[in-house]
Parts: structure tokens; sequence; C-alpha cells
């Protein structure tokens, strides 16, 4: 990520409540889960992940389910750590389910979804730009 969209996202970061980190981290991951999904259409870990994520700023589970998904997809990147990109997708879902329990998880799944695909930066602070004057 350029340093200067990395710093531009983290003053962002700063002024965000949990739920609008929690919705743009599960936005962010669900951007670039696609490419996970093409390669692994069996594999719905990190799917789930991001439905806890929104399930979690609905208030329809709680922290502990959300840790839950989080872990799982987690476990879906150790299985397919030998394919970088999608190892960094899923973990940018399981930081993005993970937080529910800890906002600061939220800029690690925006820049897990920036190491699979490094052009992410422009649209995470845009994206989370909009969520905060919405």
């Amino acid at each position: 990520m350029e340093a200067n969209w990395k710093q531009q996202i983290a003053n962002l970061v700063k002024t965000a409540n949990h739920r609008i980190l929690a919705t743009w981290a599960g936005n962010c991951a669900e951007h670039v889960l696609p490419y996970f999904e093409a390669r692994y259409p069996h594999e719905n870990r990190p799917r789930l992940a991001i439905e806890a994520s929104r399930a979690w700023v609905r208030g329809e589970i709680t922290v502990g389910t959300a840790r839950d998904a989080a872990f799982a997809a987690h476990a879906a990147a150790r299985d397919v750590l030998t394919d970088t990109t999608s190892c960094h997708i899923a973990r940018a879902t399981g930081h993005a389910a993970a937080t529910a329990h800890v906002p600061t998880h939220a800029i690690h799944a925006a820049n897990y979804a920036e190491k699979a695909i490094p052009t992410e930066s422009i649209w995470q602070y845009e994206e989370l730009k909009r969520l905060l004057t919405n």
C-alpha cells in the first residue's frame, strides 16, 4: 500500500466507531473474496466469516460466535498456505469477523486484502470515507 494511502486510511480509522470498522472490514474482505472463491469454490469458511461480521454489526450474533467464524477463516488460510493470494484473502476475512471482538482487527483485514490485491488501498480509502459520511 502506498504510504500516503496507508496514512489517509489510518487517519480515517481513528474517527470510525466499532460498527463502522466492522462493516468496513467486511467490505474490504468481501471485495477480494471472489478471487478466493474462484479458486476454492467449495471452501465456505471465508464467506461465513464475512457473514458473521455482518451479523454482528446487525446485532444478530455474539462476539463469541463472530470469533469462532474468524478462527475458522484463519484455519482456511492455513489450508491454502502455499497459495499466498488466497491465504491473504482468507486472513482478511478472519480479521473482518474478529473486528467484532477488537476494532483494531479492521485495519488487519484491509492490510491482508491489500496484500492479496495490491490495488485495493484506493478502494479501501474511498469505502471508509463513504461509510463515515453516510
